[in-house]
């Protein structure tokens, strides 16, 4: 006689469960993979916004630093709001703001700030003025009020003639 806990056949739910711990393996192995891309591709992307930056010799100062300056000098604030990883910042300041006469033409009429748009200032400046995206320069009185807006352009004499529109 057969002892019926002891059965040849083992019950339906024992016979799903390695077939769910190797769903859940794969699902983690996958898983993991995706993230290690999706952070490795930050990486480099913030690595090159990095390098970009760097080649960028306008001073970079805090917004409110660039408030006060542009009270006690009378230029405006153009406020540069971009993102460290983001490629069309990257482009922005490799083909524009990356060139000597734009950077001369900046420091000659404006008081230059860049804000990294996830820091908590770039959150608040977001919502302030309403950016939606990325890089967005905008154009402030000493108040910090709005003046306009710049038009994103990756050519750098179309960039400066909106530069020297506002004088």
């Amino acid at each position: 006689m057969s002892d019926p806990e002891h059965t040849e056949n083992p019950p339906p739910e024992t016979e799903q469960a390695p077939k769910k711990r190797q769903a859940w393996k794969s699902l983690l192995i996958y898983g993991g993979i995706l993230l290690a891309v999706y952070f490795g591709h930050v990486q480099i992307q913030t690595f090159l916004g990095q390098r970009a930056l760097d080649n960028v010799a306008l001073e970079l100062i805090s917004f409110d630093e660039a408030l006060i300056r542009s009270a006690e000098s009378g230029k405006p604030v153009l406020l540069d709001v971009s993102a460290i990883w983001c490629p069309s910042c990257r482009k922005l300041d490799s083909k524009v703001l990356s060139r000597p006469d734009v950077q001369a033409l900046i420091e000659e009429h404006y008081v230059f700030t860049r804000v990294e748009f996830e820091s908590d200032q770039g959150v608040a400046l977001q919502e302030r003025y309403g950016i939606k995206g990325f890089p967005t320069l905008l154009v402030l009185n000493s108040n910090g009020d709005r003046l306009r807006a710049l038009n994103l352009t990756f050519d750098p004499e179309a960039f400066k003639t909106l530069l020297t529109r506002t004088h």
